[in-house]
């Protein structure tokens, strides 16, 4: 679903801020994968997604979603593969439009966006459906401001927003680290949920090993630009913490310095 072949990205290049981001970079994944992506900072995690995205054309290297070579499309036209939720809830809503009008626009997403014939009766049901799968009372708010809406339940939207036309291919960008632990359980349980029901390809970047670990098929590390581990099947399920740390160590030859993924 998923192939990305010897990815190079340059940052600055010729300046003494040149920083190489992406380093020959290659990973598939199959239809279906949930793949969980952790590393320090600026191990290159934002950058790989952004790549995938199209948010800036890569130096080298090749990037195919679901057998079509996307490498030279620009955003816009990439994101009828792609749903996405950043890691800031006040992205991807439209704040000063009701519930119902942001899912409106997503179901509309890759047609005609107009909403001057208004959502139907129809719509409207099926909206209430699948807000009630979040737990948080928004089907009986379908009408409530977006910007009325707390930090968490906008991040749920956003996630069944970004899921809702079923992508290819399904990113997620730190999207529960600004929320406090309870809405972030909550999120990413609704998360799981989503992509098992609908069978979607993921990729989820996490500062937190626990999560990292519990959730998806799959667990990549990142490290300068490059994947340093890869680790799937009946190894990651027995996974702890302590272990991965361990494999980070040998792999890399230092410690992992980020107290808030191992802490989280």
């Amino acid at each position: 679903m998923l192939e990305i072949k010897n990815v190079t990205k340059v940052f600055n290049p010729g300046t003494v801020n040149e920083k190489l981001a992406l380093d020959n970079f290659s990973l598939t994944l199959e239809d279906g994968d949930f793949v969980t992506v952790i590393g320090g900072n600026g191990a290159g995690k934002s950058t790989m997604m952004n790549a995938i995205a199209g948010v800036w054309p890569v130096d080298a290297g090749q990037i195919l979603i679901d057998g079509v070579d996307v490498t030279k499309l620009p955003e816009h036209k990439r994101a009828k593969f792609l749903g996405r939720v950043f890691q800031d809830p006040m992205t991807g809503t439209a704040a000063t439009m009701g519930i119902e009008e942001n899912l409106a626009l997503a179901k509309r997403r890759g047609h005609n966006r107009f909403l001057r014939s208004g959502i139907t009766k129809k719509e409207r049901e099926e909206y209430k459906e699948l807000l009630k799968i979040l737990g948080l009372g928004l089907e009986e708010r379908l009408t409530s401001k977006v910007g009325l809406l707390s930090g968490g339940q906008r991040q749920a939207l956003t996630l069944l927003m970004a899921t809702l036309q079923k992508p290819k291919l399904l990113l997620l960008d730190e999207h529960t680290a600004a929320l406090d632990p309870k809405t972030a359980a909550k999120v990413l349980e609704t998360t799981e949920y989503i992509v098992n029901r609908d069978k979607l390809t993921t990729l989820m970047i996490t500062h937190n090993m626990k999560d990292a670990i519990a959730h998806g098929n799959r667990l990549i590390m990142l490290m300068d630009g490059k994947i340093i581990l890869d680790i799937r099947g009946e190894e990651k399920k027995k996974l702890t913490v302590e272990q991965l740390l361990h494999k980070f160590e040998e792999a890399s030859g230092e410690e992992f310095a980020n107290d808030k993924a191992i802490l989280g």
